[in-house]
């Protein structure tokens, strides 16, 4: 085990100011990325996918919950298996009753989908406490669609943005897409309900799940953003919070 190394209090608070300069240009590289992400184009939704809840049929509409935005995290839960994939759990574990108040607060809904059947996932989420949404795609296209299940004999297999050619001219090659297929992979993905219908604005997989650390965080991944003042572009909430306060008191 190695420890940091041991110095006067002087060299450390030099040390820990050329530090806080980096995160400050961190912040404010996460600002400028935000602002861009909430700056992409959106796609509708055209195809009726039917997914299974604890009380029957749910379309993607219903998932809203009656609020504009909503937020799915792609849970691994292949139909063969009989538990869920265990860093998929682990992430599910901090998701809290707090956060998913505080993200309602902002109108954006959180759930999680899977491929696996509603009796699992109930059964899963009984054993361990969880109290968010989590929705059965099982015998629907949502999975194969968002890229998150790879299956060559249902669509070209493709992850992250990368068809096969391009992984293998990765580093990681492509000899894990012939690996044990239909594989089961991580995501997030949000999308913006309107009048018009159902867009999608914004996937991300592999380790970005890992940046989203409490409910600004999440809320950072949607078109609508934290819907606070000083956010770009402008104009994007009808209800802008003045108060910079991070409480979620509206």
């Amino acid at each position: 085990m190695t420890l940091p190394e041991t110095v006067d209090r002087a060299t450390w608070l030099e040390s820990r100011k050329e530090l806080l300069a980096k995160e400050k240009e961190l912040t404010r590289q996460r600002d400028r990325v935000n602002a861009d992400r909430r700056r992409l184009p959106m796609v509708k939704v055209e195809k009726e996918y039917e997914f299974t809840g604890p009380d029957g049929p749910v379309s993607l509409a219903d998932m809203f919950e009656g609020r504009p935005q909503l937020i799915v995290g792609h849970f691994m839960f292949d139909p063969r298996w009989d538990e869920a994939c265990t860093s998929c759990s682990a992430r599910a574990d901090e998701v809290s009753d707090a956060l998913l108040r505080h993200l309602a607060v902002r109108d954006t809904t959180l759930c999680f989908i899977s491929r696996a059947p509603i009796e699992k996932l109930e059964r899963v989420k009984a054993e361990k406490g969880w109290s968010f949404a989590w929705y059965s795609s099982y015998g629907s296209d949502f999975n194969y669609d968002y890229e998150v299940t790879i299956d060559d004999s249902v669509r070209p297999a493709a992850y992250n943005y990368r068809d096969r050619a391009e992984w293998a001219a990765t580093a990681d090659g492509a000899d894990w897409l012939d690996e044990d297929q239909p594989i089961e992979m991580s995501g997030t993905s949000a999308f913006l309900r309107t009048d018009d219908g159902v867009f999608h604005t914004y996937s991300s997989y592999g380790r970005a799940f890992e940046s989203v650390g409490g409910a600004y965080y999440w809320l950072d991944l949607t078109a609508l953003g934290r819907q606070e003042d000083w956010e770009e572009p402008k104009g994007r909430s009808a209800d802008v919070r003045v108060d910079r306060q991070p409480n979620f008191a509206s």
